[in-house]
């Protein structure tokens, strides 16, 4: 017998497997012994009351095991011998339109600027230790995109676009755990996710498909007005219709595209900076009790919004406890981001903190570049980071200035301890960074106070800057084929052409450019 039943429990009711079957056998009347198996199908956390409880759902298996696995799986097949379909950019976008080419009986030929997720790893720690910086192998390049070493978390609201499910059934089916079915805000870690990564290129490179490191795209190959290939920086050239995923700091991608005259639209950004705070002052907030999440829940997390003088001003990607990394893709720049162990342990929390920047908002930054450029949010974000560079030391060590002291204008004496490894160096923020983002900011924070007292804290450190929340630019594209609007078989994809804003979301993205690649070389018969 199988039932399913929805409960609300004591954090403590659901600390183990133990504690949740005599929940259960509350709850039905059923002894344990008769309890076969447990599948938690939702659980989510609700700290809104005094009283915190864990809202779950549960598929209980009585007297029977379960036959079925917890999550789907998909039969790749040979495609050795199918026609090709070139893939640029081996983040969530190319990796899953591979994997849907696949199965649509075509073969994927992923070119990856970047590094496997072995060597990509030993290029992050140089950062850190060394402060050396390969501008190809790094936080945003390499195997899993900017998503692989800065945390993967795989919650999104795009569920327009297509099945988040599907997307979630797939990673399990490379070793995700099957939690990330059931949570709320699920989240596999950026010590697992390399793991799953190199799985789905194996899975990809048994089933035909070709991948190729170090192979960075110079020019698409054009005939005819239709894409029909390209040539990378060493010489060779891949020749099929072309699914671009560059990811959202490939900036000489759009730059190749406006040499050779190719539309480009400006898109809206947000800019700020990563705010950390010790994790147990955000447990003391959000879970609004002294002891804090004590041993049986999670690392409390939070999601802010205000208005600010017409802009929005939000937190971006939090990471409870978890470290703020350095993610520049270039030597000359400093940026930063966050990312969590799927144990969620450190003494920190951290998210960006960002004001929204759109096109039109240009001439109050008083820039010194043609603000009418489709790429003119592009070289804001470029003249941001080198700015920060130079306020941080001209190495990868950041400007960072204590929170209460941004607020007040003043400058920082000393800072509190920071988990972002190549190190801090105090520096006034309020005076450097654009007063259209300083002022929001400071708006933004006394809202966010007022929501969760105790967040405007002395404890807490900005950091600069965080600029890499989205792509600065659009590849247009026809909204039915999802094709180039100038360019036949070019299917711009992900975050990187401005259409996705996560794993989820760019691996959803990635699934329909492949579909519709499908469907046009099936035209083309």
């Amino acid at each position: 017998m199988i039932k399913e039943l929805h409960l609300r429990l004591l954090p403590e009711e659901t600390a183990n497997s133990r504690t949740l079957t005599q929940a259960i056998c509350r709850e039905t009347g059923e002894t344990p012994d008769r309890i076969r198996a447990v599948r938690i199908l939702k659980r989510s956390t609700d700290a809104r009351q005094q009283v915190i409880r864990i809202h779950i759902t549960l598929r209980i298996f009585v007297d029977e095991e379960p036959d079925t696995p917890e999550y789907r799986t998909i039969t790749y097949a040979d495609v050795s011998d199918a026609k090709p379909v070139v893939v640029v950019g081996a983040g969530p976008g190319g990796l899953f339109c591979a994997l849907k080419l696949i199965e649509l009986g075509l073969r994927p030929v992923v070119i990856e600027r970047g590094k496997d997720v072995h060597e990509r790893r030993k290029d992050i720690a140089r950062i850190s230790r060394e402060h050396t910086l390969d501008p190809e192998s790094n936080y945003a390049f390499g195997e899993g995109g900017a998503g692989a070493y800065s945390d993967g978390k795989l919650y999104t609201r795009s569920r327009k676009r297509g099945s988040v499910e599907r997307i979630l059934h797939i990673f399990c089916q490379h070793g995700a755990g099957a939690s990330i079915l059931s949570d709320a805000h699920p989240h596999i870690g950026t010590d697992k996710l390399p793991r799953i990564i190199e799985r789905i290129r194996r899975q990809i490179i048994a089933s035909g498909g070709e991948v190729h490191f170090r192979t960075c795209m110079e020019k698409l190959l054009v005939r005819n007005g239709e894409a029909v290939g390209v040539r990378a920086r060493d010489g060779q050239v891949f020749t099929g219709p072309v699914v671009l995923a560059t990811g959202h700091s490939a900036r000489d991608v759009y730059g190749s595209f406006e040499r050779q005259q190719l539309p480009l639209e400006p898109k809206g950004i947000a800019v700020g900076v990563r705010l950390e705070h010790p994790q147990a002052l955000i447990d003391r907030i959000r879970y609004r009790r002294a002891e804090g999440r004590g041993d049986c829940l999670p690392a409390a997390e939070y999601r802010f919004t205000a208005q600010a003088a017409g802009r929005g001003v939000y937190s971006f990607c939090m990471c409870p406890g978890g470290f703020v990394i350095p993610a520049a893709s270039a030597p000359e720049q400093v940026v930063v981001n966050g990312m969590s162990p799927s144990t969620r342990n450190s003494r920190w929390a951290n998210a960006g903190m960002v004001v929204e920047l759109r096109p039109e908002d240009l001439p109050a930054l008083q820039q010194p570049f043609d603000k009418d450029s489709p790429l003119a949010l592009m070289h804001f974000q470029e003249q941001l980071e080198q700015t920060c560079r130079l306020h941080g030391g001209m190495r990868q060590t950041a400007p960072a200035q204590r929170m209460t002291d941004f607020m007040h204008g003043r400058n920082s004496t000393d800072l509190p301890p920071s988990s972002y490894t190549p190190g801090l160096t105090p520096s006034p923020l309020h005076a450097w960074m654009p007063p259209f983002v300083v002022d929001r900011l400071r708006e933004g924070f006394r809202q966010f106070d007022r929501n969760a007292p105790g967040f405007l804290s002395s404890e807490a450190v900005m950091i600069g800057v965080e600029t890499r929340t989205s792509s600065p630019v659009r590849i247009p594209r026809h909204p039915e084929t999802l094709q180039h609007v100038a360019l036949r078989g070019l299917f711009p994809c992900g975050e990187g052409a401005g259409y996705a804003g996560g794993i989820v979301s760019a691996a959803i993205d990635g699934e329909n450019c492949a579909a519709k690649a499908a469907e046009w070389m099936n035209c083309k018969r």
